[in-house]
């Protein structure tokens, strides 16, 4: 079996650009694998047109080969968007062996040890305060609609959930400085917030902010002991810093997650051997499946919990549940609930979420296909989304 075509696909998620890699094989068997960068979705495409001729007529069973030859054809720039590219071409692969095999792509990093994987619904009232447009659903003007919302996600099954700093108001905003430094009154709006969230999905319910890359360090340590007071699952903080996470960490009792930007092995294992987070988010889009592992299996053996990231299309969401279905130290797993409208008609099969829980598919592959006549009804138009609104 060879190689005979390596494309990128590209398709509106209405927030950007969900990408894909397709390689297609002389036997007939197609895989797919998802890749996508909403800020440098362009760049991420070409990257996987320029890996082609490396993998063009190559044999797509021999994955860690075709790893080592991307990674050299990388190697004076190793991780940032091209990492994406070759994620996307790896996936693909993995799919393309596992159909082969007759076998779903966790038998491929050693088999299942769970059946469910619990999962968060992320950006909670995020996408409904920037795009209110999308969801036939209730404007967040109050701290009352946020009660309103946490019910709701109990309501449908969840028992956690992730959100941003949304402020309530008409209109409603994500904020977001530009110059790192938090302000008294929007340390109050996060307390304010996190506690409207855990009045109305309970006191018991767990419930995480992020904050991303938007705070210095002394305004993620205000934040963070502000939040205190509540029993949360995690404070998200980013930093290309292990040594600004690890004070983060060492200032507070909250427990720190972080390191999704972190798209390589090498680079990522300052974190751990820092021991710089409670809690360690790995991106399958971007760093990709071999990567990912080796992440998780430091984490492992450091007692280190894992926590996929993952806020894109419906075959991302497949991805990281095989992923997750062959570790032993995974936490939780993200999931975004409200998306693109259109998103179920670009797959063949759904993810099924069953009581807050992830069920780990068994078909052989990721356990979907991408539908690419669908994917044609909703061309991407080249727009890249506006930054999260910021308060002057």
């Amino acid at each position: 079996m060879k190689i005979v075509k390596v494309e990128p696909i590209q398709c509106d998620a209405f927030w950007g650009s969900y990408t894909f890699a397709k390689i297609e094989t002389d036997s007939g068997l197609v895989g797919y694998g998802e890749c996508t960068d909403w800020r440098m979705p362009r760049a991420v495409a070409a990257g996987i047109c320029d890996l082609t001729t490396l993998i063009n007529g190559q044999d797509p069973m021999r994955i860690d080969s075709l790893l080592t030859d991307m990674a050299r054809l990388s190697e004076t720039a190793p991780g940032g968007v091209i990492q994406r590219s070759i994620s996307g071409i790896e996936s693909a692969l993995l799919d393309i062996k596992g159909k082969a095999l007759g076998v779903p792509v966790y038998e491929l990093l050693g088999g299942k040890v769970r059946d469910r994987v619990r999962v968060y619904w992320s950006h909670c009232g995020t996408y409904r305060a920037e795009y209110p447009s999308a969801f036939d659903t209730n404007p967040i003007r109050s701290y009352s609609d946020i009660e309103d919302l946490g019910k709701e996600v109990v309501a449908r099954g969840y028992t956690a959930l992730k959100t941003n700093l949304v402020i309530p108001g008409d209109p409603a905003s994500v904020y977001s400085p530009s110059d790192g430094i938090v302000s008294a009154s929007i340390i109050d709006k996060a307390v304010n917030l996190i506690g409207a969230f855990k009045e109305g999905a309970g006191q018991d319910f767990d419930v995480a902010l992020d904050i991303n890359f938007h705070y210095n360090t002394e305004s993620a340590i205000r934040i963070a002991r502000a939040l205190e007071q509540f029993d949360m699952l995690w404070l998200e903080v980013d930093s290309f810093e292990p040594e600004v996470i690890r004070e983060i960490k060492d200032s507070t009792t909250l427990a720190i997650c972080s390191a999704e930007s972190v798209t390589t092995y090498r680079e990522y294992r300052r974190f751990l051997d820092l021991r710089a987070m409670d809690v360690a988010m790995i991106d399958l889009c971007w760093a990709g499946v071999s990567q990912g592992m080796r992440i998780a299996h430091q984490a492992a053996s450091q007692e280190i919990p894992v926590a996929p990231h993952n806020l894109w299309s419906h075959l991302a969401t497949f991805q990281a549940a095989h992923f997750c279905a062959a570790l032993n130290n995974v936490q939780i797993m993200e999931t975004d609930v409200d998306a693109a409208p259109w998103r179920d008609e670009l797959v063949t099969e759904l993810p099924e979420i069953v009581d807050g829980d992830l069920i780990v598919p068994d078909r052989p592959g990721w356990g979907t296909n991408l539908c690419e006549n669908a994917i044609k009804q909703y061309p991407w138009t080249g727009a890249i989304p506006a930054e999260i609104s910021s308060e002057s």
